[in-house]
């Protein structure tokens, strides 16, 4: 560990100030004791501008804010989809959630008298002749860990089933939300496989609604003088910042064991932040500023995350990444870095970002897609971003929006009548690609009632 890590562990209060010091760190990739172990946090619902590293003025992280200072800051990364489900499968499978066929969290939305009936969900749990991530790992001596949050499928389609081994839910809550259980279940898993490469898929419930944090942390920020602008909600800070703190207990633990130097650590959250209750009740707790709208919206909000990843001696620290990267990638990446074959017979629709990794080379040249045809926070639509373009097609009424991403980051000034050339180049792109992962699309519902239609009902997928 170097000294500077060491200062910041002890002023955190995290210990590992006698952790012996790390061998072997190199920045040759192939020149490690063994294949890298891959530490992978997953937040759920926390938006894009929820982090001091990205912007934010009144919440505290400074675990994570360190984490970006050791490694890279992805500016223009994204989820699959802007909720859970899907994008957990598209990390899983490195499929998008149109090909896989959960384009909605399990089970899903239903407005059952709205203009559109929208399509389920093929099947409400990840198929088991998907060749996950962790199945993949598996080939090449990984022991792999499913903490938390699934929401993939009960009963027969358990993470057990898909590759996991070590497969821990929590136990009970203490009012954070489990951070505190699913932590200790974490560092349980890394003392227990040290001594051999280890996937560790560490998925949080926080900062997920309902909001819960420890009082003393609620009372911190109720106390705390807050920015001029923002929502700033005492509670919801809380729980960003004591997610931070047991990110620290997480990594003070690789480092103690002597593991910081030879463990990627990928920080990430499923979706956007969500501002406020589908149903449009109870408070507002937090924003995507600058971005547009929020979870459940096609809108950057809605599906720009933050995303860092920290690994010793290939990652340049303090480097920061404006390619746009996707939920899909990870599979693709992964399974480079640890030396394991593409799954026979499944299309991987994601790019590995090893090269940007490594500081290497761009490439804005790709096409990034999501479909989410359901009700939620918007209407159903999909949407395709190339470069600096983005299009959003909106299925109730075919309306298309056209963003120069660059220029207007939040989205405010529609293009699409002013540019009809790059409108159609792009939705003609949007439409093949539906078409190529057979995506599931909304029909008329015969039993569209206008003076009902934002009602909401029990999803005929419920059990």
């Amino acid at each position: 560990m170097n000294a500077s890590r060491r200062e910041f562990l002890r002023w955190l209060g995290l210990g590992a100030a006698t952790a012996a010091l790390p061998g072997c760190a190199t920045a040759q990739f192939g020149a490690r004791r063994r294949k890298p172990n891959i530490v992978f946090i997953l937040i759920d619902d926390m938006g894009y501008s929820d982090l001091p590293c990205y912007g934010h003025r009144f919440h505290e992280t400074p675990v994570i804010d360190r984490l970006a200072e050791e490694g890279m800051r992805f500016t223009d990364a994204y989820a699959a989809c802007p909720v859970c489900s899907p994008t957990r499968a598209s990390l899983l499978s490195g499929q998008y959630p149109a090909r896989v066929g959960v384009i909605d969290f399990i089970p899903g939305h239903w407005r059952p008298y709205e203009k559109l009936r929208v399509p389920s969900n093929r099947t409400q749990y990840l198929p088991l002749e998907i060749v996950t991530l962790a199945e993949t790992l598996k080939t090449q001596g990984y022991v792999s860990a499913m903490i938390g949050k699934w929401h993939l499928g009960g009963k027969d389609h358990t993470p057990e089933k898909q590759g996991f081994d070590f497969v821990r839910q929590g136990g009970a809550n203490r009012n954070d939300k489990r951070v505190t259980a699913l932590t200790d279940n974490a560092i349980e898993f890394v003392e227990q496989n040290q001594n051999k490469p280890f996937f560790l898929y560490l998925s949080h419930h926080s900062v997920h609604i309902p909001l819960e944090a420890p009082q003393e942390l609620v009372e911190k920020y109720e106390n705390k003088p807050k920015p001029a602008g923002g929502v700033n909600n005492a509670t919801y800070a809380a729980m960003v910042e004591h997610l931070d703190r047991n990110t620290g207990r997480l990594l003070a633990k690789i480092d103690e064991l002597d593991l910081e130097d030879e463990t990627i650590v990928v920080f990430y959250s499923d979706n956007g932040g969500l501002r406020q209750m589908f149903t449009g009740k109870g408070p507002i707790v937090t924003t995507n500023a600058p971005l547009r709208d929020e979870k459940g919206t096609l809108y950057e909000g809605g599906i720009r995350e933050p995303l860092i990843v920290r690994w010793p001696g290939v990652v340049k620290p303090g480097s920061t990444c404006g390619t746009a990267v996707t939920s899909v990638d990870f599979y693709p990446t992964l399974s480079e870095i640890a030396g394991a074959p593409r799954p026979s017979g499944q299309a991987l629709d994601g790019r590995s970002l090893l090269p940007l990794l490594r500081g290497k080379k761009r490439f804005d040249d790709r096409a990034l897609f999501w479909h989410y045809p359901v009700y939620h926070h918007s209407s159903p639509a999909s949407a395709v971003r190339q470069g600096d373009w983005k299009l959003i097609e909106f299925f109730e009424d075919g309306a298309l929006e056209l963003y120069n991403l660059r220029d207007d980051i939040g989205e405010r000034n529609n293009l699409a009548a002013r540019m009809p050339e790059k409108t159609r180049e792009l939705h003609r792109k949007l439409a093949a690609w539906r078409q190529s992962v057979n995506a599931a699309m909304p029909q008329p519902n015969p039993d569209f009632d206008p003076d009902r239609r934002y009602e909401w009902g029990r999803h005929p997928d419920r059990r």
